[in-house]
């Protein structure tokens, strides 16, 4: 007597990770539904990429005809245009250092496969991801190196119940022997980075096609006026700065190791040079703060970048809403960016970062 499997789908790259989870799924009993979002912004000008969506369709074809997947390719580049990078943009030009990653999955990547899978009657979705997932609590994946919770602070539990993460529990080398062993033909090839759906770029090249300039006063931390720069848009919380950036700034300083203090309203930047008391942050507010499961307030650690360091603190409301205050104080603080606050090795809740 054939039993229906149950089935799951797979969002998929051409990238090892993926494909090694479609093998591990599919020994695990399940039928695995493949699905690629292809984001190619065809014949736009303004974007600017290091990812060749075609080869990676095809490498991700490869896998699913060496497995037996039925393949649902999406292309999503006009709304990852005016969705994703269209509200970065905003972002930027609002002074804010806003992470593409977390808002791609949260409106993008999760939503469709959840869409796909009401479609072919599938039960879970699936990704690469390395997070582990247990009673809808999510955890950071064994391989501390390449964790990616972080990513994923914006989903609720309801959508991680449905989720199913089999690299969670393995390292990226214990990945890459597997793919090599059942002779996959992308086991030794290069993991993405830089930007979700635009790989490793020159991020300032690409907001400045985008974004128009605008030219303003550069601070030192007395109040005193030291140079100009293009837009503050263009910079981030603790960001060295340099003639070659677009800084035009008095020669005395020319030279000297100064960072980026604050991006303060009408288009003003601050400096201060290396270790100053400035650069350094022991409060932040919390924007949209939620909780994923049970809620904890006490022995919290918090991440304000994906694999940064975890900071002691502690998680306060006050007037309604909520801030974390760091142990110590911390560089690199920048609001727009997410903060994720773990009990252990698992995420309990989190929101975006607000320095006001």
């Amino acid at each position: 007597m054939n039993i229906e499997k149950e089935k799951v789908v797979l969002g998929m790259s051409g990238g090892v990770d993926s494909s090694v989870a479609a093998y591990l799924l599919q020994k695990q009993g399940y039928e695995v539904v493949g699905f690629f979002m292809n984001a190619n912004p065809s014949g736009n000008s303004k974007m600017i990429m290091s990812i060749s969506w075609s080869e990676e369709e095809k490498m991700v074809r490869k896998i699913c005809d060496r497995l037996g997947i039925e393949l649902h390719v999406v292309d999503c580049s006009k709304g990852y245009e005016t969705k994703v990078l269209g509200s970065m943009f905003k972002d930027y030009r609002r002074g804010l250092t806003p992470n593409p990653d977390t808002l791609c999955n949260k409106i993008g990547k999760f939503p469709k496969m959840l869409e796909l899978a009401k479609k072919v009657g599938a039960k879970f979705i699936s990704t690469g991801h390395y997070v582990r997932v247990k009673d809808g609590n999510l955890f950071r994946g064994k391989d501390e190196n390449k964790d990616q919770s972080y990513f994923l602070i914006d989903l609720k539990q309801n959508v991680l119940k449905k989720c199913l993460f089999p690299i969670g529990e393995l390292t990226k080398d214990e990945v890459r022997k597997f793919a090599k062993k059942i002779d996959f033909p992308n086991w030794d090839k290069r993991s993405s980075r830089g930007i979700c759906y635009l790989g490793k770029i020159d991020m300032k090249k690409l907001l400045k096609i985008n974004i128009e300039e605008k030219l303003g006063k550069v601070f030192d931390v007395d109040g005193n006026v030291i140079g100009v720069h293009p837009g503050i848009m263009f910079f981030t919380i603790g960001e060295r700065i340099g003639d070659k950036k677009g800084f035009k700034i008095e020669k005395k300083f020319l030279g000297k190791k100064l960072y980026v203090a604050e991006k303060l309203k009408g288009n003003k930047l601050v400096v201060a040079p290396e270790g100053h008391l400035a650069l350094k942050r022991k409060f932040v507010f919390i924007k949209g703060f939620h909780w994923i499961g049970e809620e904890v307030r006490t022995g919290l650690k918090a991440r304000i970048r994906h694999l940064g360091e975890l900071y002691n603190g502690k998680l306060k409301k006050l007037q309604n809403k909520w801030t974390f205050e760091f142990s110590a104080g911390v560089e690199g603080v920048a609001a727009g960016q997410g903060i994720v606050l773990y009990s252990g090795e698992r995420l309990v809740g989190g929101g975006e970062i607000r320095l006001e």
